[in-house]
């Protein structure tokens, strides 16, 4: 029997072989970073997320409602879900409300290149890519819903920080008066062709 028969039959019977082996090896590396890796040791996590095991948990719950209403709506794919609901598959790369949050945040802490990313948590590129910009999505949202979605405007910098309306406008001429004007480029001149 040649050995490329003996390793397809090993296979089909059911024996282990080589090929079985590389398989189980590289779904053991697919499994990547995930959430229970740091969630007993608080420095990591701070160190990943910038956030205290306090104020991620404050976030998880937000976060998951905001992802399922999402999902409701929305495919990974950016396209209107019509038939089928959502539901988390056994094989999902962030199986976990955790899993998910954690994967942004330390995305958002270190921005590394969608490959890296990828490779931290056993995710293929393209995948990455639809995860991010979901989830940058879901964040916002629960970030609202918290109450500490980024400001927008000084009015509403103001508005949060609690400054009276009339200092408003001295906060703005202190801004413009401190951002530095961007120097001019020279003018382009067409060549001159010598005739």
């Amino acid at each position: 029997m040649s050995a490329w028969r003996a390793v397809t039959m090993g296979a089909i019977v059911g024996r282990p072989d080589a090929r079985q082996g590389a398989l189980a090896a590289r779904e053991e590396s697919r499994a990547g970073l995930r959430f229970g890796d740091v969630a007993a040791r608080p420095t990591e996590l701070l160190d990943l997320t910038s956030l205290t095991r306090e104020e991620f948990a404050a976030v998880v719950g937000p976060f998951e409602a905001a992802f399922a209403a999402h999902m409701t709506l929305w495919r990974f794919d950016g396209q209107p879900r019509r038939a089928r609901r959502y539901t988390t598959d056994p094989n999902c790369p962030l199986p976990t409300a955790e899993d998910r949050l954690f994967f942004l945040l330390v995305y958002l802490k270190t921005s590394p290149l969608q490959v890296v990313q990828g490779r931290l948590f056993g995710l293929p590129q393209g995948k990455t890519n639809q995860w991010i910009h979901v989830l940058l999505l879901v964040l916002r949202e629960a970030l609202r819903q918290l109450g500490d979605a980024p400001s927008r405007s000084l009015e509403e910098v103001a508005q949060r920080l609690a400054v009276p309306a009339a200092l408003t406008p001295v906060l703005a001429a202190e801004q413009t008066a401190e951002t530095p004007e961007a120097p001019q480029a020279p003018q382009a001149t067409p060549p001159v062709l010598a005739g």
